[in-house]
């Protein structure tokens, strides 16, 4: 039975005094309760936020961790069984939920500008187009992310190779959202599970391991700006070829591309480059050392063309730019700026020019610049959530255990058991991380048989990682998601294959 308000604002209480005179630590298993409102696409709702610990319990049913979470749900719904529920989790490993918590699809945003970059004073807003018009949403900190903490033995040592691991990491939360679905008697709904950056490794795992071991069923998996380490950690042809469209999109935004493909819109080239990557570059790398000169030196120019780097500088490397380079070296001549590793829009200030990598990433600064405070006062002051504990925007998760890696193929085999499951994909151009042609190939490879494609979606932005913090990209992702989550609810209709 949860606990009363009264009783929480007791338990905050004396919270505060053991934080000062003992230890700093949050309750294991508590909730607080707040009603509010927003206005959505011009129409005011409103809503009820639950945020509060539930535990993570062992095999002998002791708690060994407390997972901070934020739930939404839309009042005034007759039938909660039809209504959805949208389950969010940010990446890093190690990220907490703030990121699409506040910025992408919850009721509030940070205040900042149309293009993302933080302004004085800090602070949050309404978000007039999330998705709460359609989807209850429960934002889920992994452990030690957020407020989110582990629960030691008394005088042991955390078992961190419980929580810290690709799939430490979807097992227990797979068990901790069967906790939730129950207590918040969500079992009838349609759901969904998003996840950003390393999120899409998580929810990828996360769609068979729902089904097969908590007999949880989905009807969409989101993946935004998805980190797939199939691609990212294997030094091969095809991870070092998948760069070059992100590459042509971000030399395109900085103006440094020939005039004739300059004058073109950005969606007008990104085909091109595409097609070459995959017909052209991806070949030529898997010669290595055997490709034979004149060719080698052809492509070279053909990637100057479509990169805004010089032939030199990509014979230098052997046809294999790493992106490293090309953030330091783009506008290197060209006001002499780096550029931002999540989101190219972002310029920063090295100490020298000269160099293969930038000294810092210019847009993570600029966004923890307005995210901390803002996350911070948000809990405190809209939503009545006061502790000592320190929200982690990155938590320490390290070592982190990334061995026996089949997400990308528990996606596959569960969307092959479950004929509702659908998957949506959205990128920025301009993401450097997770660029946009790695998760088209992502996409590609989940199923090979090409019999499920029509279950898959992809959408692009022209902005970077967090593509919602530019607001024309805030309005359309949202509209992406609510249209997907609208479009796959299947209500009424059999989960069956038919012959045609």
């Amino acid at each position: 039975m949860k606990p009363s308000k009264m009783y929480i604002l007791l338990l905050a209480v004396c919270s505060t005094f053991t934080l000062f005179s003992q230890s700093r630590k949050l309750p294991t298993d508590t909730t607080l309760t707040t009603q509010h409102s927003v206005t959505i696409n011009g129409t005011s709702i409103s809503y009820t936020a639950e945020t509060g610990t539930q535990p993570v319990w062992d095999e002998n049913g002791n708690p060994i961790a407390a997972l901070h979470y934020t739930y939404y749900t839309r009042n005034n719904i007759r039938n909660r069984s039809e209504r959805p529920l949208l389950i969010s989790f940010n990446g890093g490993p190690g990220s907490g939920s703030v990121w699409m918590h506040l910025a992408y699809t919850g009721p509030r945003i940070l205040k900042i500008d149309d293009e993302g970059f933080p302004v004085l004073p800090y602070g949050f807003k309404e978000n007039p187009y999330s998705v709460l018009d359609v989807t209850d949403i429960v934002y889920v900190n992994p452990v030690n992310t957020g407020y989110s903490r582990t629960i030691p033995e008394t005088g042991k040592e955390v078992d961190r190779s419980k929580f810290f691991g690709i799939n430490a990491d979807v097992k227990y939360l797979a068990e901790w959202l069967n906790t939730f679905v129950t207590r918040h008697n969500r079992w009838n709904s349609p759901k969904y599970i998003i996840g950003e950056s390393y999120g899409g490794t998580r929810v990828m795992g996360l769609s068979l391991e729902l089904q097969n071991s908590q007999w949880m069923y989905l009807n969409g998996v989101i993946m935004v700006s998805p980190a797939d380490y199939k691609v990212l950690r294997q030094d091969d042809p095809v991870g070092a070829a998948l760069v070059l469209p992100y590459f042509t999109a971000a030399a395109w935004y900085h103006k440094a591309l020939p005039a004739d493909l300059q004058s073109k819109d950005l969606l007008d080239i990104l085909p091109e480059t595409e097609n070459f990557t995959i017909n052209t570059l991806i070949p030529a790398l898997a010669k290595g050392g055997f490709l034979p000169l004149t060719e080698k030196e052809a492509i070279a120019q053909k990637m100057a063309r479509l990169t805004g780097l010089t032939a030199k500088e990509i014979l230098e490397h052997n046809l294999a730019v790493p992106t490293q380079y090309f953030w330091k070296s783009l506008l290197r001549d060209r006001g002499g700026f780096n550029i931002g590793r999540l989101d190219s829009r972002y310029l920063g200030i090295d100490k020298e020019l000269a160099g293969t990598s930038p000294d810092y990433s210019a847009e993570l600064t600029s966004w923890l610049h307005s995210f901390t405070p803002a996350i911070n006062s948000y809990f405190q002051e809209e939503l009545g959530f006061k502790t000592d504990i320190k929200y982690n925007m990155f938590g320490p998760v390290r070592p982190w255990d990334n061995s026996n890696d089949n997400t990308r193929d528990n996606l596959r085999q569960a969307m092959a058991q479950n004929p509702y499951l659908h998957v949506l994909t959205q990128s920025g151009y301009y993401d450097g991380a997770t660029t946009y042609f790695n998760a088209k190939f992502t996409m590609w490879q989940v199923d090979p048989s090409g019999r499920m494609q029509d279950r898959f979606s992809f959408k692009g932005y022209r902005s970077g990682h967090m593509m919602y913090l530019r607001r024309e990209d805030l309005k359309a992702a949202n509209d992406d998601l609510r249209a997907f989550i609208q479009n796959t609810m299947s209500l009424g209709k059999p989960a069956k294959y038919e012959r045609k």
